[in-house]
């Protein structure tokens, strides 16, 4: 059962941003910092990826970990009402953004698919872990996939 009426449950959801979310824009500062120079949201792209490094031919997806199913993860939780509803949801979002990856892939983009809970990460330490990961990945163009905080998604 939600433990809000669907009045409140409604305008929450409604609030949820599709863009520059919080856990996007922290990541971009943090690129930014570092002297990467991107595009965002790249309608041309399948996916519209987050985030578009096209010196490099990279493309960042930063993922909410609730929405896009981060399998494991304590903010990819079920709601309890209309479960049939966001089953299909949910797996319609998976479904979707593995044939983003593939198209991506096969175009000859290198995809990095970041996890909300990598970036919404309060220690300090381990951000800056996973921005230095991917900063590593970015610059060593032998790897053509790369999603953190671990590869869930195979190795392509």
């Amino acid at each position: 059962m939600d433990t809000v009426d669907k009045k409140t449950r409604s305008k929450i959801m409604s609030k949820v941003g599709q863009k520059s979310t919080g856990p996007e824009t922290k990541l971009r500062k943090a690129l930014f910092a570092r002297g990467y120079r991107y595009r965002i949201n790249v309608k041309k792209l399948p996916g519209s990826p987050d985030i578009v490094l096209p010196k490099y031919k990279v493309v960042i997806f930063v993922h909410g970990c609730f929405w896009h199913r981060h399998e494991g993860c304590r903010y990819a939780t079920m709601p309890k009402t209309r479960v049939e509803f966001w089953t299909k949801k949910f797996k319609a979002n998976v479904e979707r953004d593995r044939r983003n990856v593939e198209k991506l892939l096969k175009d000859g983009w290198r995809v990095a698919i970041v996890w909300e809970c990598a970036v919404k990460e309060k220690d300090e330490t381990k951000f800056t872990e996973v921005v230095d990961e991917l900063e590593k990945w970015i610059e060593d163009e032998s790897r053509s996939f790369l999603e953190l905080p671990r590869n869930l998604f195979s190795e392509k």
